[in-house]
């Protein structure tokens, strides 16, 4: 009985965090009011794009900073099937959203891969200002007499007499976000994701063994620019606004904050730095909304300096110790 028990609990205390997670997520709308409920989702929003750039940056190497191109045009291709022709339903949008985010990846990503390094950053900065500036310049993708399109509605989902309140919306976006959480884990957990992270410890050693390492990080481009794009769709959804801003720089920045004060490389980082920044810009724009660039930047200074590999190492350090000392199988 003993050798029967000791896998099954091993798995629990393994995947004890994840669960614990999944709990609180899934009961926190019922203890909270409608506006923190919003917090919340715009927390799953976030930490579904911070996940999608870690593939490229965390597993794979590549510092980008054009991210929010595939965010961005995931969103606005929603938000002008909505404006120029009246679709709203989630089976057609959210699929075309996800399409063009991967679809810009796949183009971007054919000329960025052709550099490194600096070079590589540079230019996919490059690319993310290009399409900051389509978005600026052309009047189609804004609402008449502002910049941006406003005054989005929610999803349809073709369900007769279905209505979206806060709470359903929430758990509408927690769905999506473990389902792309899921996809991501299997990501890093297969051949593919421990390519690519041979990629970013030795490249040329990747090479030697035979690996067409530009492929892969092809590849890794595409998939991160879908699932950016499906951030990129929740996004407008929630936000029920999308303008040139959420394409440019600052957006894009945004997730590579958050993974690295999260932990890069590591499947519960991007997660928990989204957790960090949306919630102290929640609480930043109640008190002292002038400063929350420095208090950014005082969180980025102190992780950098007291938490260096991101948060989620040291709690996966405290875990670790649990685990020995509560979840040994020894005598």
């Amino acid at each position: 009985m003993e050798t029967i028990r000791q896998p099954w609990r091993l798995q629990l205390v393994r995947f004890a965090p994840y669960l614990t997670w999944v709990l609180i997520l899934a009961i926190l709308p019922a203890v909270v009011p409608a506006y923190v409920q919003s917090i919340w989702t715009r927390f799953l929003v976030f930490a579904l794009f911070a996940s999608a750039y870690d593939l490229i940056y965390g597993h794979t190497g590549l510092l980008s900073l054009g991210h929010a191109a595939y965010f961005g045009a995931a969103g606005y291709t929603v938000a002008t099937l909505m404006l120029h022709f009246n679709i709203d339903s989630l089976w057609i949008g959210l699929p075309l959203g996800v399409l063009m985010g991967a679809l810009l990846a796949a183009i971007f990503g054919f000329m960025a891969l052709r550099v490194s390094g600096m070079y590589f950053l540079l230019v996919t900065f490059a690319f993310g200002e290009l399409l900051y500036s389509v978005t600026w310049n052309l009047r189609w993708l804004s609402t008449p007499g502002m910049q941006g399109i406003a005054g989005l509605p929610r999803p349809d989902l073709g369900i007769p007499g279905f209505t979206w309140n806060t709470i359903s919306f929430y758990y509408f976006v927690l769905v999506v976000f473990l389902i792309c959480f899921f996809i991501v884990y299997r990501i890093m957990n297969s051949p593919f994701g421990h390519a690519l992270r041979g990629i970013r410890e030795n490249q040329a050693r990747m090479q030697a063994l035979g690996y067409n390492t530009w492929l892969y990080k092809y590849l890794a481009f595409i998939i991160t620019g879908a699932l950016a794009g499906v951030a990129g769709v929740m996004f407008v959804y929630y936000n029920r606004f999308i303008s040139p801003t959420h394409v440019g720089v600052a957006t894009s920045f945004m997730p590579m904050i958050m993974v690295i004060i999260g932990g890069s490389g590591t499947l519960m980082g991007p997660v928990i730095g989204a957790l960090v920044i949306v919630f102290v810009e929640y609480f930043a724009s109640l008190f002292t909304p002038e400063r929350w660039p420095l208090i950014l930047g005082g969180i980025f200074v102190a992780v950098i300096m007291y938490a260096r590999g991101g948060i989620n190492i040291h709690l996966s350090a405290l875990w670790k110790r649990l685990r020995e000392r509560y979840g040994s199988t020894k005598g």
